[in-house]
């Protein structure tokens, strides 16, 4: 009995005494990863810019299955965040600082350990070679399971690996796999909508929607209104030689609503159209081709586009449906007059000196 009384206290002084060791040691650390992502530098930046898109990359959100995440308007360029849980540990994210296509600065916060981190990118020979960059000080809990679990460099390290290994793989199939439809004519329903019309240059346009769409839909969810169908864009001018495009992002609602004056957010009306319908299911980076495909099937098939119209995408699967890009749904409608129904025509048949047919009867011939 007096032998375990004397084992037990010895593993207590053990104990106190790793403890003091640990709570001496510097708290401060630094862990550094570099990997090549083999797609280009603008599409990298633009997917790690939103944090939306951290869950299909970031090894300990893809590993725990138990995760919520939290979302709040901005999710993506300077003033972004993001929070999540999995019921023992929690954590967050704050974009502080962001140059386009070449860095990016946050704070993470671990279970009340924070940290600075810092991304880089440069284009190489390949592909984007990209760095990420943490720098913190650990308090005495998250240094004590730090110094049992192999030291805070070796699990860091190893997450930031895992992470820039998934991001490639994750980008690599993501940004490849898409297919373009042309559907036919159909016809756009009349309906009301809330829209936000803004004017910028046109390299502007795709973060500027990116920016928008979650702003358009935060505000129907802070006012607990119903979306009547999928939130969509509507081009007012798209003018290529002045570099300016003036668009609206709009949501449909299921009766008109009319927004206080000084308000971004306005009243629309959906005016109906006869349109043809193309659809392009993977990301955003090709809807450029879609547009090609249309217009090219609308001259090779002898449609004439209706200018009076607006040229419009409708956003049907989107990132906050589901995470890979791969599998967004978006369609493009372009304005177009119908083809005027085919009318028969009549023509007479030269007459014959056959005596037993004096004349004859005009025969209807159709036009190809």
């Amino acid at each position: 009995m007096r032998i375990l009384k004397y084992l037990f206290l010895l593993i207590v002084l053990a104990f106190v005494g790793v403890t003091v060791y640990i709570a001496t040691q510097k708290g401060d650390f630094k862990v550094k990863q570099t990997a090549i992502i083999h797609s280009p530098k603008s599409i990298v930046f633009d997917y790690i810019n939103d944090y939306k898109n951290w869950e299909t990359f970031g090894s300990w959100m893809t590993k725990d299955h138990g995760i919520t995440f939290a979302y709040p308007a901005k999710t993506m360029g300077a003033g972004a965040q993001f929070s999540w849980d999995n019921g023992s540990d929690s954590g967050g994210m704050k974009t502080y600082f962001v140059k386009e296509n070449d860095s990016i600065r946050q704070q993470g916060n671990y279970n009340g350990t924070t940290a600075q981190v810092y991304w880089k990118l440069k284009d190489t020979v390949g592909g984007t070679k990209i760095t990420i960059e943490a720098r913190g000080k650990m308090d005495l809990l998250t240094k004590i399971s730090a110094f049992f679990s192999g030291g805070f460099q070796g699990i860091v390290g190893d997450a930031f690996e895992k992470s820039l290994r998934n991001l490639d793989k994750t980008l690599t199939y993501e940004m490849k796999t898409y297919t373009i439809k042309v559907n036919g004519i159909v016809q756009r329903n009349s309906g009301f909508c809330l829209k936000q019309t803004v004017t910028c240059r046109l390299k502007s346009l795709p973060k500027n929607i990116k920016i928008m769409m979650p702003k358009m839909l935060h505000f129907f969810k802070k006012n607990k209104l119903t979306l009547s169908g999928k939130p969509f864009i509507l081009y007012e001018r798209y003018d290529k030689a002045n570099d300016i495009v003036t668009f609206s992002v709009c949501a449909p609602t299921r009766e008109q609503i009319f927004i206080a004056s000084g308000s971004e957010i306005t009243s629309g009306e959906i005016i109906p159209f006869t349109c043809l319908k193309t659809t392009l299911i993977g990301d955003y980076s090709h809807l450029k081709e879609a547009w090609t495909k249309a217009e090219n099937y609308i001259r090779d098939n002898g449609y004439k586009p209706n200018f009076a119209g607006k040229y419009t995408e409708v956003y049907i699967k989107t990132i906050d449906d589901v995470k890979q890009p791969s599998q967004w749904i978006t369609e493009i409608h372009i304005p177009v007059f119908p083809k005027a129904p085919i009318q028969p025509t009549t023509a007479t048949l030269p007459t014959t000196s056959v005596p037993a047919v004096p004349e004859t009867t005009p025969t209807p011939t159709v036009e190809p």
